[in-house]
Formats: C-alpha cells, structure tokens, sequence
C-alpha cells in the first residue's frame, strides 16, 4: 500500500514536467487558406510557414531569454491555446489610404509565465511575446529564426558602422547585395526590411512592427539557409562625439538589450509573403501591427516642404546675398505660398555650430521675425536638429519653438536602434505631439509601426535617398535603387527620400556636384515618385530658382497629394520597374517608373477606376530623354474604360518615369 502510495505522488510530482514537455503542435491558416503556419508548443517553441503547400520556411526555434537566468521556451509549463478570428477594418489618420481592412487568425499559446501570439493574415505572418509577469524584468536575448526550405536570393541591406567602436551606430542607409543566402558575408549583420525571392518567383519580406520600447531587430546567417536575430544591447554609456558633436555614441553596454515593464509586450516579427512582387507595394501589416492612435489628430497637416540643404541655398535672379539668413528664408517663404506649398524647413546652419543647442541661433537669423512672416502666409516653419540638440531638454524645446509658432522639427543623427534610442523616438513624438508639433525622423531606422499611435511622426528617412546624388559616384546606382526601394524599404512605411531634382541625368552624364547636385534618370522619374514613394511629408529638394524655372514641373509637385484615400499597386518587378495608382477625393494619380532599361507597360485602368471617361493630365519622357534626362513631354489626354477598353500603353526611356491624374467628366 505504501509502495502504490509513493508511486502515485511520484508520478503527480512529475505530472507539470510531462505536461510541459509533452510534443504539442498547433496549425493556423490565413483567412484565405493560401498561408498554413505550424507551431510546435512543446519540448521547444518552432514553427513552419508554406503557401499553397509549398514550404517556405522549415522548423525555426523562437525563444527569449531573462535576466534572472529563467527563459520564455518549451520547458514553461503550457496551459492552454486560444484562437480567435478578426474581419473588419478602421480609419487611417495619415496614411496610404483613408479605411484600412483588418483580416486575420490568431492562435495564443499560453503559458505559465508568457503567451506567445500568433497571427495569419492573407499576406503575411507575424508573432510577438508577452510578458505574463507582475515584475519588471530583463531581456538577456532573444531567439528568432527564419530557416528558409530553399536557398533563396537575397537582397540585403547590410550594416555598415559608423564607427569601429560601435559596430551598432550606422545610418540604416545601406544599398542592396543582391546574392543568394548562403552567400550571406561573414559575420555581418543586414538591417530590416529584407526581401528573398524563392524558385517559383514568389517574394518574401522579414521586418517588425511595434517597436517602442525594445531595441531594433538585425539579422544575421546561422549557416546554409538561415538567419536569426540580433539586437543591439543596452547601453551603460553614452557620450556626445559624432558629426558635429550631435549624437551620442555608445561607448560600453550591459550584456542584456532590454529592460521591461511588468506585462510588457514585445515587438511583433513579420515574415510577408508575395506571390507576385507588385503586392508588396500595397502591403499594410506594419501598420496593421502597430497599436492604434487615442485622441485628436486633426490637427496633423501633411503636405510639402521647399527644402533649402540639397539645393545649397543657391537662389539665383535676387538681389540679395543667399545663404542661411533670414532674407534668404523670407524668399523661400515667399516661393511656398505662391505655389501653395505647406512649409518651409530650416535645415543645417541656423543654430550655432558644435554648441548641440537649439537655442543658440545664428546672427544671420531672426528666427521669431521668420517663424512671422511665414504664418502671416499661411506657411509653416520645420526646424532641423541634431539629436543630441534635441535630447538635452525635448519638453523645454518643443514648449519653446511651439510658442513661437514653429510648426515641426526634422531630427536627425540618431543612427541608432539600441532601446534607449527607440524610447527617445516614442518618447519625442509623444512630446512633440503634446504641443501640436510634427516629427520627421532623418538619421533615422526604419518605420516599425510609430506613425500609428503618433500620426505626428509624419516621416522617416532610413533610404540612400537623392542626397547621395550630391556626393556619390558614378558608379553608384540610384536608378535601379529606386525601382528596389518600394518593394523593400517602403513595405515597412514611409520614406524621407526627398526628391524633385530639376538637374537630371542619364546614366553616362551623371556626376557628384555637391554645390550643385543632380539626379541619375530623368525628370519624369522625378515627377513620378511622387506619386510612388509613400511620404505624408515630402520635400521638393530644389532650389526655388531652379523650379520657377521649369513652371509645369513645379504645378504638378506642389499639388501632388501626399496622403491617399486608396491605394493600387499597379504591376512591379523589383529592381526593374514598378506602377502604383493612389486616390485623393475624385482623383486617381499613377506613377510608374523602370531601371536602366527603356520599358513600355500596359496600364490597367479597370483595377482603379470606374467605367467611364476621364480627362488624363501626362508627364512622359521626351524623345530625346534617353540623351537629355530633362527631356519631357505634358500632354492632356481623354481616355474611355470600358469592358473592352481598358489598358493604357506608357512608354519610359531607360531609367525614366511616367505620371498621369485621373479626373471624372
């Protein structure tokens, strides 16, 4: 009897070892069926993901390590999985369309000290950690994997320090190696988004989404065909050094990346998959993934910016010296209203030098008697600062600049993603939102949700964008850049890319002049991106000398909306070509541009607009485009879409552009 007694306690004692250590596995499927994604719950956390049957990634090991020496795996014991469906949709406050469709299925694996939640939605997968502790606690590391089933090429952004210090600090502006996986370089890391193309042609991007208060996610090879994650750790000192002793640098760290609040839910992890590239250039998961805005937002204005650092402040016809002084401001206001362009930016130079203080202002500039004038026109003023600058005292700056009357700030020179970086983000557009002021991120990581719960984060830059053109060389190529860029960089937001270059260049005539810059492609490309690159706020880089100049160029870019109520990607190949159409009110606007290669596409106009007839304004390239980049023609057009009339044929000349506005009769 006692023999049967113990035997029983033994094996009750060892009941929560069996039951967390029990193989458990659990399927869940995109609304539409196409993605089918397997969850082992048991001895170790992995899953698998394949579309239409086909795998696309094999059993990858997910995990996150405490400090307290515990972990969030398998070996927790698990209690339960809850499912749940979602379908319906919510307004977008400033975004790539006006009412956003939410679809998707949700498994919760729960454990005893964490749920690990998973979504399908019919583009893509994601999950996340939650945190089921009523302590604060420490994230030591975290373990996610992405075993890809087949060698698939990569495109990849890879890291490039700042610094040999800090192999962190870098300017997430990195152009694509194009190779397969297996070529990863060794041991470097990639920045997110990354993008893999499989056998079949289908495309497949990994990046992340409600990023607040967590450091950024890297990736690197784990050998053959796969990656996993890599974070920055926290930092233990930071000291001000850097380009003009406005950023911090990272001297040493702790050895874990995060501190947590009790219950603290950690970043969500996407992996999209495409089966036809054009989808990524209307894919909504980061923003779906992102928790959504509480209040009043009404009072976030997009819109353009005459920007005066690209251009060198080289106005030309005045009489007056240009430079960075206030008669130089008062003609680039005086531009802006005329043309019905929303604001000015005061960019590099108009605070003192090396001082890292954004009350220091020079003597060339009565910052109050600028800030004046331009809201007498109905213009507003974004200042640039140096994220040092900005750091020092964010309530007193944005409190101070606001009373004045200054509308925004471009802050640039973060170049980081560790946690306390990522905080100073929410933590400024939090501020900044307080006191009604705008935030566009330059020095910048890439989008990872922010612009959700803060739509006053109206930009961020994380692109090579056309301010490589003022230093680059020649064999830089910014054509095929562009044509890659939406299908990677874009999938996961906005973009600072600040086009609108009047000086254009083919691809033999293209060089550096950084007083005097031009674009590589022609100035068609430079109308039509527009239209293509997603950017609530968007700079014509220019100097208004050069755009008054070119009268039909500068009517179509300041009137361009920068905020759609509907979005259509049209057809694209990345790195070869890519057609978007976007709504404003009753309006459609289309922006196409290719590589170096002359392309002629057959526009669909059935997948955006009603049968009907339309007044089409033109921007195509000239004739001559190919030897002359600032070769265009404008043409007003009368097109019918009916059942049996509906493509539109558009021809570009190697590395050219095309842009059209649909308008009902």
């Amino acid at each position: 009897m006692k023999a049967r007694f113990l035997s029983g306690l033994a094996a009750l004692l060892l009941l929560p070892f069996c039951l967390a250590a029990a193989p458990r596995h659990f399927d869940l499927s995109s609304p539409d069926g196409r993605l089918h994604l397997g969850v082992d719950a048991a001895p170790q956390i992995s899953y698998t993901l394949d579309c239409g049957g086909t795998a696309v990634l094999s059993p990858s090991i997910l995990s996150v390590s405490l400090g307290d020496g515990s972990a969030w795996n398998g070996a927790v014991r698990f209690e339960k999985a809850v499912r749940r469906s979602v379908n319906g949709s919510f307004s977008a406050a400033v975004y790539k369309r006006s009412t956003v469709q939410e679809r998707y299925e949700e498994l919760t694996l729960r454990y005893k000290t964490f749920d690990l939640v998973f979504r399908a939605y019919d583009s893509g997968i994601a999950w996340r950690f939650v945190s089921r502790s009523k302590a604060d606690f420490i994230v030591r590391d975290e373990q996610a994997e992405f075993r890809f089933a087949q060698d698939v090429e990569a495109a990849v952004p890879y890291v490039k320090p700042d610094s040999p210090r800090d192999p962190f600090l870098n300017g997430f502006e990195a152009y694509y190696d194009i190779h397969p996986l297996s070529a990863w370089k060794q041991d470097q890391k990639a920045f997110l988004p990354v993008s893999f193309a499989m056998d079949n042609g289908w495309r497949v991007n990994i990046t992340e989404s409600d990023l607040l208060d967590y450091p950024g996610m890297y990736l690197r090879h784990l050998g053959g065909t796969a990656l996993g994650g890599l974070f920055a750790p926290y930092p233990k000192l930071i000291e001000q050094d850097g380009y003009n002793k406005l950023q911090g640098i990272v001297r040493t760290t702790e050895d874990y990346i995060a501190r947590q609040s009790a219950g603290a839910a950690l970043p969500w992890r996407i992996v999209a998959v495409a089966e036809e590239d054009r989808q990524l250039l209307d894919n909504d998961l980061v923003y779906l993934l992102s928790r959504p805005a509480e209040g009043d937002w009404s009072w976030v204005k997009p819109g353009k910016v005459a920007w005066d650092w690209w251009n060198n402040w080289n106005l030309y016809g005045v009489d007056f010296r240009a430079g960075i002084n206030t008669q130089t401001y008062k003609y680039y206001i005086d531009f802006a209203a005329a043309q019905g362009i929303e604001y000015v930016i005061l960019d590099e130079g108009w605070a003192v030098n090396l001082q890292a203080d954004l009350f220091q202002v020079i003597p060339e500039i009565d910052l109050p008697e600028i800030v004046n004038y331009a809201n007498s026109k109905g213009v507003g003023i974004i200042l640039w600062a140096g994220y040092w600058a900005m750091n020092r005292d964010v309530e007193g700056i944005c409190k101070h600049f606001s009373e004045m009357g200054v509308k925004g700030f471009k802050i640039d020179f973060m170049n980081r993603d560790d946690q306390l970086m990522v905080d100073f983000y929410r933590n400024t557009a939090e501020i900044a939102a307080r006191y009604h002021l705008l935030v566009d991120y330059h020095g910048a990581f890439k989008p990872s949700g922010l612009q959700r719960p803060y739509p006053n984060v109206i930009n961020h830059e994380g692109v090579a964008g056309l301010e490589q053109m003022k230093w680059a060389q020649p064999t830089v190529d910014q054509v095929t850049y562009d044509v890659q860029i939406p299908f990677i960089r874009m999938f996961a937001g906005p973009l600072d890319y600040t086009q609108g270059a009047m000086r254009n260049a083919t691809r033999r005539n293209y060089r550096p002049v950084n007083t005097e810059p031009m674009s590589q492609g022609t100035r068609c490309r430079q109308l039509a991106e527009y239209v293509i690159f997603e950017a609530p706020l968007t700079m014509l880089c220019d100097s208004p000398s050069n755009y008054l100049a070119e009268p039909e160029c500068l009517r179509w870019m300041a009137a361009v909306p920068t905020v759609w109520d509907e979005t259509v990607a049209l057809d694209g190949k990345l790195g070869d070509y890519a057609a978007i159409a976007r709504r404003k009110g009753g309006d459609w606007y289309v922006g196409a541009m290719t590589d170096w290669d002359a392309r002629d596409l057959s526009l669909d106009l059935s997948a955006f607009l009603p049968e009907g007839r339309y007044s089409v304004e033109i921007f195509r390239d000239g004739p001559n485009a190919d030897r002359a980049a600032r070769d265009f023609l404008h043409d007003m057009q009368t097109v019918t879409v009916s059942a049996s009339q509906h493509t539109l044929p558009i021809h570009m000349a190697p590395g050219g552009g095309w842009t059209a506005k649909f308008t009902r009769l």
